[in-house]
């Protein structure tokens, strides 16, 4: 059997495509895994049914992939030029690190499947699991390199989160993913993935050791001064609408994402993505004071302004405003 919803002969897939792959020959699967991830051979244990079952969903940058092989399945790859999320669900998988020890990444585990510079290569057990990928470029959107290092050199520097609490964080923040992608309400705003997206790429800056640095230098100090804070919120407020993250509203005013992070905290003990948040937050409550209870819904507002889950939104709107956000609707 080989199944597969998009029929492109040798072309790689297109970077937005939905896919649903599904098959036990060899060769159709190492040829839908080289057009959807990276040039790889892959082999199975002799006498085995390579029974592979893949589907990938997108979210803005963020690509959400479920895949199942009931196989051994021997792989030798290319480097994936993205960052590559990997959660197993069942099985395992024995995967080759450059210059380190062989790792075996089993159920529950989270990590990063390979550098995303760096080719890579082992063995996937009979196993299910899921894969969250994005480009590297948006965690240069979120953080900054140390000083002294080149614009965009933002790295990650190992493969197995910091602690198991950063395990806990970044499983988390793949299952925000997970659901956002599968939900059956209506398709996600382009807010709600750019938000989605700045929060994972923040989540994996938090839970990896990285080169990027978070205390302030004693340039950044100086740098962090209240007409600055102004035109910082300034820009926040006037975009709301907009996808920004870190790095567009210090550069805005001309500071380091540090020295931004720093002002924020020091004069509003906050951080800038938690203000914009709250402007945001501002915007919805304003909208369902105005709207119409018969034309509108509360989920549809929320996602307006890049609230994914309306559960969660709810909650904030009750911390923020006292009420229920269903009940400002409706009023």
């Amino acid at each position: 059997m080989h199944t597969a919803t998009i029929d492109t002969a040798t072309a790689p897939y297109a970077p937005r495509d939905d896919l649903h792959f599904e098959s036990d020959d060899l060769d159709a699967t190492e040829d839908f895994l080289v057009r959807a991830y990276t040039k790889m051979s892959i082999s199975a244990e002799d006498g085995e049914r390579a029974s592979a079952l893949i589907d990938r969903r997108w979210l803005g940058p963020v690509s959400y992939d479920e895949l199942r092989l009931d196989f051994h399945m021997s792989y030798d790859a290319a480097p994936l030029g993205r960052i590559c999320l990997c959660r197993v669900h069942e099985g395992c998988i024995e995967e080759d690190f450059i210059g380190e020890p062989q790792d075996v990444f089993v159920p529950g585990d989270v990590a990063l499947l390979s550098p995303p510079e760096l080719p890579y290569s082992g063995r996937v057990c009979e196993a299910s699991y899921d894969l969250t990928m994005f480009d590297t470029a948006l965690l240069d959107r979120v953080a900054t390199p140390d000083r002294g290092r080149s614009a965009g050199s933002v790295r990650l520097l190992g493969h197995r989160p910091v602690s198991p609490e950063a395990q806990l964080q970044l499983n988390s923040a793949i299952e925000c993913v997970r659901t956002v992608v599968h939900s059956d309400g209506p398709a996600p705003t382009r807010l709600v993935a750019s938000t989605t997206a700045s929060m994972i790429a923040a989540v994996v800056l938090s839970a990896f050791p990285t080169n990027a640095a978070s205390e302030p230098t004693a340039l950044d100090r100086i740098d962090a001064k209240p007409p600055l804070l102004r035109r910082a919120t300034a820009y926040i407020e006037g975009n709301a609408d907009a996808d920004i993250a870190l790095a567009d509203i210090a550069g805005s005013v001309h500071v380091t994402p540090r020295a931004l992070q720093y002002m924020f905290r020091k004069y509003l003990d906050m951080t800038p993505m938690e203000y914009l948040r709250r402007v945001r937050m501002d915007h919805a409550h304003r909208e369902l004071i105005k709207a119409d209870a018969g034309q509108t819904t509360v989920q549809i507002v929320a996602a307006r302004w890049g609230f994914a889950h309306t559960g969660r939104f709810a909650a904030m709107y009750r911390e923020a405003y006292g009420r229920n956000p269903s009940d400002t609707l409706r009023s």
